[in-house]
């Protein structure tokens, strides 16, 4: 039996498969609202039979979008936005849904990817970032605001608060996003946190606000399926490692946390990353082996069989695709095809699965008018 068609239990939700669609940014939100991009573009994918689907990083808060594109939850209007586009969903998907919740921090302000990805100046639309120190990602960049105690206030707050609308447009599971270089991970590298008082400095103090943050969300909503994506190296001598890495996940483990996102990099400009098919699944591996919590590996995978070793050598116990599942937003059904599994699929579709592959969507009747 194929393990990547295996059901698995994370917190208090039951997956169908093991095939995790990562949250990818696609900067098409107008003032963090949703709008038709993301209804195709999900919907699309909500028919891919993945067994969870995690909506893009949302910023808690305006001023922590990536770009001015970025999806957001923190009013009403963007949560109604939302709101249309998981109905569409409800409507026609059984799929599980999640979504990423994040802050920029220092890497906000700026333009999209096909744009050049660079900082936005204040005089042509931007806006000044918050960071855990007045240190800019880029030595030309406009350095941002150190957070003080009030604005590390305003942006837990702001996390409990999107949170608590995802909750309430049904998603079912959340993932905070503590790596790529936002907030959360500027918190816990050195190379970001330059801080001398109880957030700065040492290991404990470093991971004390996204620590502060998890405990935060959590308490707000004791039962819901929360995790967390993390960094697990800066890829820079000096900077975060996996050794902090596994600290970190066995805090968030006596936390209350359902699973890690193990990811790299993002930090900085000067990360020197090594890449490769699968380059990230050691990180994974060493998360779920020293701390016991069900891991997503990521990263260059892309072949059915190659998913299915890592999860048969117990590296990680799911596997979230993000490119490979833009490029063939079909992923599942073929792995599930070469593995002997099975997938869900909207009715409309049951007639297109081979003729040699009838036990693709289960035991279903495929009659023809």
């Amino acid at each position: 039996m194929s393990l990547l068609f295996s059901p698995i239990q994370l917190g208090n939700v039951t997956l169908d498969n093991r095939v995790i669609i990562a949250p990818m940014c696609q900067y098409s939100a107008q003032e963090g609202c949703a709008n038709d991009w993301h209804m195709i573009h999900l919907g699309h994918l909500a028919l891919s039979g993945a067994g969870l689907l995690i909506v893009e990083a949302t910023a808690v808060e305006a001023d922590g979008r990536i770009t001015p594109g970025d999806l957001g939850l923190w009013s009403d209007d963007t949560e109604a936005a939302l709101a249309k586009v998981v109905q569409a969903i409800r409507r026609h998907s059984p799929i599980t849904l999640g979504i990423q919740l994040g802050h920029a921090g220092r890497k906000a302000s700026s333009r999209a990817p096909w744009d050049g990805g660079q900082q936005i100046p204040v005089a042509e639309g931007g806006w000044i970032a918050h960071a855990p120190s007045a240190v800019p990602h880029l030595d030309s960049e406009l350095p941002p605001r150190a957070l003080d105690a009030e604005g590390l206030a305003r942006i837990k707050q702001a996390f409990v608060d999107s949170a608590l609308r995802a909750d309430r447009l049904g998603f079912e599971v959340i993932e905070l996003h503590a790596a790529h270089g936002y907030l959360l991970h500027e918190f816990l590298s050195p190379i970001s946190n330059r801080r001398d008082d109880a957030y700065g400095g040492s290991l404990e103090n470093r991971m004390r606000f996204p620590l502060e943050v998890f405990q935060a969300v959590r308490a707000a909503l004791p039962g819901k399926t929360l995790g967390v994506r993390v960094s697990a190296t800066d890829w820079v001598e000096g900077g975060w490692d996996a050794g902090q890495t596994v600290a970190f996940a066995q805090a968030l483990k006596a936390l209350g946390c359902d699973f890690m996102d193990a990811s790299s990099g993002g930090v900085s400009p000067r990360q020197q990353i090594t890449l490769g098919a699968g380059y990230q699944v050691p990180f994974a591996q060493k998360i779920k082996r020293e701390t016991g919590l069900p891991t997503m590996a990521v990263g260059l995978i892309t072949e059915a069989r190659q998913a299915e070793q890592i999860l048969q050598e117990e590296q990680a116990d799911m596997i979230a695709l993000a490119r490979g599942m833009l490029y063939d937003p079909r992923w599942a059904w073929h792995a599930a095809a070469e593995l002997g599994g099975q997938v869900k699929a909207p009715q409309q579709y049951w007639r297109s699965q081979p003729r040699d592959q009838k036990a693709l969507f289960g035991e279903i009747r495929t009659g023809q008018r």
